[in-house]
């Protein structure tokens, strides 16, 4: 089973950003946990590629829209989920 989690860039947050991280990242890794989840449950043999803009938009569809806009996770943290769930070990 994949279990991601979302670490955010302390290099590149503002004094707001910074104070909330904590939380911030509770809620990015829950909401990319949840989508792991479903798309695990979902899958169907789609390639790579196709799994992996599945999870960015099943991940943004459980946040909030405010956060959801922000939320631009590195490509290749992600498609490496999408590979762990399409190429299970």
């Amino acid at each position: 089973m994949v279990e991601p989690h979302v670490t955010l860039d302390t290099g590149s947050l503002n004094p707001v950003e910074e104070k909330l991280r904590g939380p911030l990242e509770e809620q990015l890794t829950s909401a990319l946990q949840a989508a792991t989840d479903k798309i695990t449950h979902e899958y169907a043999g789609e390639p790579v590629d196709a799994v992996t803009v599945k999870l960015l938009e099943q991940t943004r569809s459980g946040l909030h829209p405010d956060i959801a806009a922000g939320f631009a996770p590195d490509q290749g943290e992600l498609r490496r989920v999408a590979e762990a769930i399409v190429r299970p070990s």
